[in-house]
């Protein structure tokens, strides 16, 4: 045998298995689309994260990311309530579109069009949801190789008809309905809310827990493809149940009862979950190249600290719309910014498709704008944006508009509300009587919204 020629084979060997070696997972992993975490926490007030000014709770692992990524000022929720966010997010529109204007449940006002006729639905928890055939977040990611998990709060839908599964998403765990025992995963009136696919689930634990495992789970399980995974939280939401004291049992009677330590409580172990998904990250090499986002789904309720901001959720001040926003990507975004590029929950699904390379379906045009140009600092900051929410019940009305550093909120019809968000964040000073012809431009603006937004058509509404 030729010395020579074998010398030369095994270092040509050599060579390829030190290639191999060197292409790590990080390699890999930096070479294709980012991943995508987006952590929604429910009903968090403003001031209730160390990064956002709290001295109270304790949230290391969620500062990392306006540590390491950008923190906006001036981030809104799509609505004051849950729903609505919710389905802003995964159909990247305004959610007035479809028809979901209020949160499903006891307090949801809900109509159907059946056989052309508007009926009312009498069922609380049936019947009315999300459709499927709705353009989504998680089908346009899929389009483009995505694995897709959902893990948590729903809420847009109880009958499988309406299920995550049925909206792109590969994987699902979590509650249906607004809320439920953290423990026992039971609705006051003793609906069964946990699911695991289309399966119901008798998994044991507490929520927080459950979600956080199967978060993090699934970045175990797709970390060799790019995947979405969406981790809608149903703390800090009403039952107040803290870990490791599943008793008393949730009833209509005592579901709010709480304090601030318990609400601290629950906060802090959905920081413990971020931690978590930051740890599965770094073991895979996948860090650098994933986008990792927080944010709330409205205002916070009754334990929450929504300082400097005004009132809470369920209505239409800044204190029930305006939220904390962070967004990691080290790869691509600069850390420690704070940003006053206003923005809303629907932006985070244009932003998150176009990361991915990914288009909606032809003809469905997204309401909200890709953030990553203005955050990287590509682009100037678009503050010349209409951001607009309403009320519509039969019971309470309220409409607002932002519009530069200018808000305009009509409360109930009681009088012309005007605000100079730049100066007076609280919404201390109405200045309407200054600047009549501002509200008047506001006022215009909103009805051309609103009319825009009705002439949608629509085979449910939920107000």
């Amino acid at each position: 045998m030729n010395i020579r020629y074998v010398s030369c084979r095994l270092l040509a060997i050599a060579v390829l298995l030190c290639l191999s070696f060197a292409v790590t997972p990080s390699t890999r992993a930096a070479d294709r689309p980012p991943n995508i975490v987006f952590v929604l926490v429910d009903d968090m007030g403003y001031a209730d994260l160390g990064c956002m000014g709290a001295t109270d709770i304790k949230t290391p692992n969620i500062d990392l990311l306006a540590t390491q990524g950008v923190k906006f000022s001036d981030f809104y929720a799509n609505a004051p309530v849950c729903s609505p966010t919710r389905c802003g997010f995964i159909t990247g529109r305004w959610q007035q579109r479809v028809g979901f204007e209020w949160a499903l449940g006891y307090t949801a006002e809900r109509r159907r069009l059946i056989d052309g006729q508007w009926k009312s639905v009498d069922g609380m928890h049936h019947g009315i949801g999300l459709p499927a055939d709705q353009p989504g977040i998680a089908k346009m990611l899929k389009s483009v190789g995505y694995a897709t998990g959902v893990f948590g709060k729903w809420h847009l839908g109880y009958d499988d008809e309406f299920s995550p599964i049925h909206h792109g998403f590969d994987e699902y765990f979590g509650e249906l309905l607004g809320h439920a025992d953290y423990y026992r995963h039971i609705y006051y009136d003793g609906t069964y809310a946990l699911r695991d696919g289309l399966e119901i689930s008798k998994a044991e634990g507490y929520l927080t827990d459950l979600i956080n495992q199967r978060s993090a789970a699934f970045v175990d399980k797709h970390a060799d493809q790019p995947f979405f995974l969406y981790v809608p939280h149903l703390a800090v939401h009403a039952p107040f149940q803290p870990p490791n004291r599943p008793d008393p049992k949730v009833t209509a009677d005592n579901m709010h009862e709480g304090s601030r330590d318990i609400y601290k409580a629950m906060l802090e172990r959905v920081d413990q979950g971020v931690g978590m998904i930051m740890k599965r990250l770094e073991s895979h090499g996948l860090t650098e190249n994933t986008i990792f986002v927080l944010s709330s789904d409205n205002g916070g309720e009754r334990w929450s600290n929504n300082l400097p901001l005004f009132h809470h959720k369920a209505t239409l001040w800044e204190g029930g719309i305006r939220v904390p926003c962070l967004v990691r990507w080290p790869a691509k975004l600069p850390a420690g910014k704070v940003t006053s590029q206003p923005a809303i929950t629907m932006d985070l699904t244009a932003t998150f498709i176009a990361a991915a390379g990914a288009e909606p379906p032809a003809g469905y045009k997204l309401d909200g704008i890709n953030l990553l140009p203005i955050i990287r600092g590509d682009q100037p900051q678009v503050d010349q944006r209409s951001f607009c929410w309403r009320i519509q019940r039969s019971n309470r009305q309220m409409r607002a508009i932002r519009f530069g550093k200018w808000k305009y909120l009509d409360d109930g019809g009681t009088m012309d509300l005007l605000f100079d968000l730049e100066n007076d964040i609280s919404e201390h000073q109405n200045l309407h009587y200054r600047y009549p012809e501002i509200v008047r431009d506001l006022k215009a603006r909103l009805v051309a919204w609103e009319q825009e937004m009705d002439s949608e058509p629509k085979t449910f509404t939920v107000r």
